[in-house]
């Protein structure tokens, strides 16, 4: 359900592969996302996409029934995401939702396509987000908005989340990939360790 794909010239790309289900996220898979991100130390670019129309609706519905709500994956897969120095993109082929948020946030780039909406029902369900996640949504959009999103409960469309900064850009569905090796084609040509001075540097 996890597809991996590794360019000659140092392009990651992970794709959730389970559309039927909207992508929805297991344990299984969570924990086979957090292995690639954690080791992806010689990529040079990685990004993460999915099949369908949805990018993830979130935590499966069954495996919820068994904790996994409140798994220290959901962590564990934002922090190696964080952690990487390469590039990373999030190309969301449609809307995020839920825990699926974490490892979207945690990427440095985000791109969607028209018709992508991102929603974090913590609230309404009774769990509190990934603790990370706050944090990051905050530093993108500020203390009101991700306070709409995370208390509120509100489903932000693409425009939306373009204008508010949660999207970095949009474009049409044939294009997606390709919008992400273009934002990725100065890093796929340049030394790792200047990638990650820059991205070190931005961190400060």
């Amino acid at each position: 359900m996890i597809e991996l794909d590794k360019s000659d010239d140092g392009l990651w790309t992970v794709t959730l592969n389970r559309p039927d289900k909207a992508n929805s996220l297991t344990y299984a898979m969570l924990t086979e996302l957090a292995d690639i991100a954690e080791g992806a130390t010689e990529a040079r670019a990685l990004v993460l996409t999915g099949r369908g129309k949805a990018f993830s609706a979130g935590m499966d519905l069954e495996a919820a029934k068994s904790g996994l709500p409140t798994d220290p994956v959901w962590e564990r897969l934002s922090a190696a995401l964080s952690a990487l120095p390469c590039l990373t993109i999030a190309a969301l082929n449609g809307t995020v939702a839920g825990g699926a948020m974490g490892m979207v946030l945690a990427c440095d780039l985000r791109i969607a396509v028209p018709g992508t909406r991102m929603f974090y029902p913590v609230m309404k369900l009774g769990f509190l987000p990934q603790p990370s996640d706050p944090g990051r949504l905050t530093r993108l959009i500020g203390p009101s908005r991700a306070k709409m999103i995370l208390m509120a409960g509100q489903k932000i469309d693409t425009e939306t989340a373009h204008h508010w900064g949660l999207i970095d850009e949009v474009t049409e569905p044939d294009a997606l990939l390709d919008t992400a090796r273009t934002l990725a084609a100065d890093v796929l040509g340049a030394a790792p360790d200047h990638t990650a001075g820059i991205k070190h540097l931005c961190r400060s």
